[in-house]
């Protein structure tokens, strides 16, 4: 692997999306779910998932990354 550590910093964008499907009736019940809300926590799995994208994909750099909404 090269090393990149010296470089600048550069400002990088990416967008993810989505599609959670879920049935009208289960939709009406996520706030009295006992494990937690499960679209907060597929929301935490995806930001998750970008942060190891560096340990997924061979040959890719690891970068830091914040969240901006």
């Amino acid at each position: 692997m090269v090393d990149v550590s010296g470089k600048p910093a550069t400002r990088r964008e990416a967008e993810a999306s989505c599609v959670c499907r879920i049935e009208p009736r289960s939709a009406g019940r996520t706030a009295q779910n006992p494990k937690g809300n499960p679209l907060a926590v597929a929301r935490i799995a995806g930001i998750q998932a970008a942060k190891r994208t560096a340990e997924l994909i061979p040959m890719c750099h690891p970068l830091p990354l914040s969240l901006s909404m």
